[in-house]
């Protein structure tokens, strides 16, 4: 015979509701992720991939690495706080740059305009996509380290929660 009866929650558990972050940060997660699935499944159509293809990865590799930091950054039901806008910028960036990587003429040659020594395309994405969140996102973790880390009680209730779960009582 099973037991019915409900245990009750002691404060140092985790609270089962979940914020509004989180839930939109999943959200986009699994969406992204299914857009990437079916770009990379359409590649086994008859003919290749579509034009359409590209795109989706365009767009879906972007939102899938953001909605990861925003996982990683969101604390409790405050949400990301001032890492909205380095957030934004580096989805904005990403995505835009490999939107005009793929969206830029293919009639690159020797003749064609260098950009800081670099073909146009390439540029974008060496530039645009590999240096500029790079600059970005270490300024904001930063600015923000005060009130985006752990304090001394989420420590004390990190190692309660941990003691806990060592000796195995509610």
């Amino acid at each position: 015979m099973a037991d019915d009866r409900v245990e009750p929650r002691s404060e140092t558990a985790m609270p089962r509701r979940i914020d509004f972050t989180r839930r939109a940060a999943r959200a986009t997660l699994v969406a992204s992720i299914a857009a990437i699935a079916v770009a990379y499944g359409s590649a086994f159509t008859p003919g290749g991939a579509p034009a359409w293809a590209p795109w989706l990865l365009a767009v879906g590799v972007p939102a899938t690495l953001v909605a990861v930091m925003i996982l990683g950054a969101a604390r409790g039901h405050s949400g990301i706080g001032r890492l909205k806008i380095p957030f934004a910028f580096v989805f904005i960036v990403l995505a835009s740059g490999f939107c005009l990587a793929l969206a830029l003429p293919g009639n690159e040659g020797p003749a064609s305009q260098l950009w800081l020594g670099l073909p146009a395309r390439a540029a974008f994405v060496i530039y645009g996509i590999g240096l500029l969140p790079i600059l970005v996102l270490p300024v904001a973790y930063a600015l923000t380290f005060d009130s985006q880390t752990l304090g001394a009680s989420d420590i004390e209730k990190v190692r309660a929660l941990s003691r806990q779960n060592v000796s195995g009582s509610p």
